[in-house]
């Protein structure tokens, strides 16, 4: 198509050398019929009048589309101006497409039109023209990505969506959709879309758990150790920006004391670069040698004496051991509990989370362990943190849920003590694939990357 040019008002003198032979619409200057597809060296410049204008301004609107030359300034002109003359080529949108300003309020479509659509306080309902005719397109986006939270909806008027005659509820987050008439029997079709802006920022929502701590171990005499603190853990949703890579680490859990009267190892924090870090677990202590339990994102359970303190916001303290039963390791809902008589404390619950789609507990912490050969162990919290061992080794925490491990009772024989599972992260968003890292899954609508060893998320 040609390249409209620039004038002043509509009565101005223009130097006829610099049209183009773009234009092949005939038009009239002065006196002077003049081809506008073949370009013009000899005439010089002419002064075209508010008539000659006139015919110029149909000419093109019938060839190039939009109102053609009307008053400076005014929307959709062909020729138009910056109010000095004529100084450049403008180009114009093939078939007079043209966005128009944000919808905040139900409007009525009109073809060859884009809308933005701003929902941020209410719902909105485009009315698609009566009588259409095929060929009529038009664009619809979501203006402010809250298409989720107050809908767009799309009225076919009387006529047909694919091949439907009910309304269409646009209704996820930056969704946008493109739309053509094409005959009665199908109405307008979707031609181009997506469910969320594939370009800029998205919200995600994350799940990072740290390694859980390691229980501690037992010596040949009657000694115990307690349970390890579960690896702290944190949710919550968050803005990615397009095309950064965030680096994801999966924290080790602490391994178990050695067996022999020593505390377990805390455990590894798990981390989204830039984003979240999660605490390891604390460690569980001993009887003899350790008797508090060591801090993290859940503390440790004690030995015989007070539980280690937890990092706020990610988990609870350790339980405290009484004499030669030992308490448990917190967790991320509670804190590990209170050893009484010859039996171990429980380790404190985990917590829930259906971000995979299906409820899971993460983050429970170790079982303290008993006594004495007839002393049992405390159970783990939640199904992830180790049972605390009677009499014997405390068993681990669950990988991958940061569990805190057991801890070792002992009688004649020396236990180690439960290793801490490790952490997981978890990132998960609505709509289609949009980032690359973990293993990928889907439910419900949204997207899920599972990330068990440390790797990259690119957005």
């Amino acid at each position: 198509m040609g390249v409209p040019y620039t004038f002043a008002t509509a009565a101005t003198t223009i130097p006829l050398s610099n049209l183009d032979s773009n234009f092949a619409t005939p038009a009239v200057v002065g006196n002077t019929s003049v081809t506008l597809g073949t370009t013009v060296t000899t005439l010089g410049n002419v002064t075209l009048t508010n008539a000659t204008l006139t015919s110029l301004s149909a000419a093109l609107s019938a060839a190039y589309g939009g109102t053609g030359l009307t008053t400076p300034g005014t929307s959709g002109n062909v020729l138009t101006s910056n109010g000095t003359g004529w100084t450049s080529q403008t180009p114009v949108l093939p078939g007079g497409f043209s966005w128009s300003a944000a919808q905040t309020s139900n409007f009525a479509g009109s073809s060859k039109n884009g809308y933005p659509v701003n929902t941020t306080s209410s719902a909105v309902t485009v009315t698609l023209p009566a009588s259409p005719v095929a060929g009529d397109y038009m664009t619809f986006v979501d203006y402010a990505r809250t298409f989720a939270t107050n809908n767009f909806t799309i009225n076919p008027n009387g006529n047909k969506i694919n091949a439907s005659a009910s309304n269409v509820i646009l209704n996820a987050s930056g969704e946008a959709v493109s739309i053509v008439y094409i005959d009665s029997t199908q109405g307008w079709l979707c031609y181009s879309g997506f469910l969320s802006n594939p370009i800029g920022n998205y919200s995600v929502n994350y799940l990072v758990v740290a390694g859980g701590g390691g229980g501690g171990s037992s010596g040949a005499t009657v000694s115990s150790g307690g349970g390890g603190g579960a690896g702290g853990l944190l949710a919550s949703s968050i803005s990615f920006s397009f095309g950064t890579a965030y680096t994801i680490t999966i924290g080790a859990g602490g391994a178990g004391g050695v067996a022999g009267n020593n505390n377990g190892v805390q455990g590894s924090n798990s981390v989204i670069s830039g984003i979240a870090t999660a605490i390891g677990g604390g460690y569980g202590g001993n009887q003899l040698t350790n008797p508090t339990g060591g801090s993290g994102g859940s503390g440790g359970g004690g030995g015989g004496g007070g539980g280690g303190a937890a990092t706020s916001g990610q988990g609870f303290a350790g339980g405290t051991g009484v004499g030669s039963s030992t308490g448990g390791g917190g967790g991320a809902s509670a804190v590990g509990g209170t050893s009484s008589g010859t039996i171990g404390a429980p380790g404190g619950a985990g917590t829930a989370s259906s971000i995979t789609g299906s409820s899971v507990t993460y983050a429970g912490g170790g079982g303290g362990a008993g006594n004495t050969a007839s002393g049992a162990g405390g159970a783990g919290g939640g199904g992830t943190g180790g049972n605390g061992g009677g009499a014997s080794a405390g068993t681990a925490g669950s990988i991958n849920t940061g569990g805190g491990g057991g801890g070792s009772s002992g009688n004649t024989s020396s236990n180690a003590g439960g290793a801490g599972g490790s952490g997981i992260v978890i990132i998960s968003y609505v709509g289609s694939q949009r980032g690359t890292g973990g293993t990928v899954t889907s439910s419900g609508g949204y997207t899920i990357h599972t990330f068990t060893s440390s790797s990259t998320y690119n957005a």
